[in-house]
């Protein structure tokens, strides 16, 4: 059984023309099957929207549908032509004309053109030193070139550029197909010209006309403070040369910040890790830390566990969007020695007799049962 037309625009039964026509439009962008090629069901789900279309754009049928609906039009003789429609840009230029600027717009479609070029994708690799102060490199990468010897025309030096025989100098040709919806007009690129409307007399030598050639360059890439591994820098019209007029496509860049053994990143934060000895843990007193800036001295706290940290403020790494620094957070791994002389033996001895019970933790251990919990 067919849907109703009005719920298969998704419009009102009391839509104005300009309301089912921009429906229409809607769906024949998401539903024909020259664009979703994914769906399986697209093809008849467009067939059922052009139908809709055709009866509800027309005053007549609608009229016709409004009154008696899907038999009234079949008694009247009208059946739908859906399996009559050609490419996406024949539909579309039928519903709504070429001239329409919402047409081109909305889909597109337009004059063909020379075409653009495309991306090209390089990588740099950068040290958190990099990352804190920001740093530039030299990429290097092969792309498609504007021809040197020609400067992009295609003709050999000294030669004639002529108006292409084929198309005329428009740069398209056009073929007239009949449709559900009458006469269409389809175009498409000359393919004598590429869509140049001319051709030199003589090509190029080095690019054999095609007006570019492919060759390595390279490109100086700033990268800004505060970037993070695997982030992109977008360098606009460093990519392959367009056709002609075409513009070029961009150059990305991606940024591989390499390990330090010094430091693990989180964001704008560091953490480094430090061994204490037990001793210096109990007694307190100071111990160095590396950090971007160079050594520093940090102050252990009398008592210090493991896994305590000290935090160094605004000595981390700064943001893309710029402001302070980020902190370094100094976790202390305190150590105990696993051979002690008779010496040392004796001394630590006499240390746990005089702690006795001091030498417990008052939390029974919870503290580090908890730490373990948190992972």
């Amino acid at each position: 059984m067919k849907r109703d037309y009005y719920e298969v625009l998704g419009v009102d039964r009391g839509a104005s023309d300009a309301e089912v026509k921009k429906a229409f439009r809607r769906l024949a962008r998401e539903l024909h099957p020259d664009v979703n090629k994914h769906d399986p069901e697209a093809e008849e789900k467009f067939k059922e929207a052009a139908e809709a279309y055709e009866v509800l754009s027309d005053a007549d049928r609608r009229s016709t549908y409004d009154a008696f609906g899907h038999e009234g039009l079949s008694s009247r003789g009208w059946a739908p032509r859906a399996d009559a429609f050609g490419s996406f840009d024949d539909v579309l230029s039928a519903f709504f004309g070429r001239g329409d600027p919402l047409f081109s717009e909305l889909f597109g479609f337009g004059r063909p053109g020379p075409a653009n070029g495309g991306d090209v994708a390089a990588q740099v690799e950068l040290s958190l030193s990099d990352v804190l102060t920001g740093a530039k490199r030299e990429v290097s990468f092969e792309a498609v070139s504007t021809c040197e010897r020609c400067r992009g025309n295609g003709a050999e030096p000294g030669t004639p550029i002529r108006t292409c025989e084929t198309c005329g100098g428009s740069g398209e040709l056009r073929e007239v197909a009949r449709t559900a919806f009458g006469q269409l007009v389809r175009s498409g690129v000359c393919p004598a010209c590429g869509g140049q409307g001319r051709v030199p007399e003589q090509p190029c030598g080095e690019c054999d006309g095609k007006g570019r050639t492919v060759r390595s360059r390279s490109w100086e890439v700033e990268v800004p403070p505060g970037i993070e591994s695997g982030q992109r820098i977008r360098i606009s019209g460093a990519g392959h040369a367009g056709e002609a007029a075409g513009r070029a496509g961009d150059l990305y860049v991606e940024v591989l910040v390499a390990d330090d053994e010094r430091f693990e990143r989180h964001g704008q934060d560091l953490v480094a890790v430090i061994e204490v000895p037990a001793t210096r843990a109990m007694l307190g007193g100071k111990a160095t830390v590396p950090t971007l800036d160079g050594e520093q001295e940090v102050e252990i706290p009398a008592g210090a566990q493991p896994g305590d940290h000290v935090v160094l403020g605004g000595i981390g790494l700064p943001s893309l969007r710029g402001g302070s620094r980020g902190d370094e957070h100094v976790v202390l791994d305190v150590y105990v020695p696993d051979k002690l002389s008779k010496d040392e033996r004796r001394l630590v001895e006499e240390l746990d007799e005089s702690l006795g019970s001091k030498g417990r933790r008052r939390d029974g251990g919870s503290r580090w049962r908890r730490r373990a919990a948190r992972g």
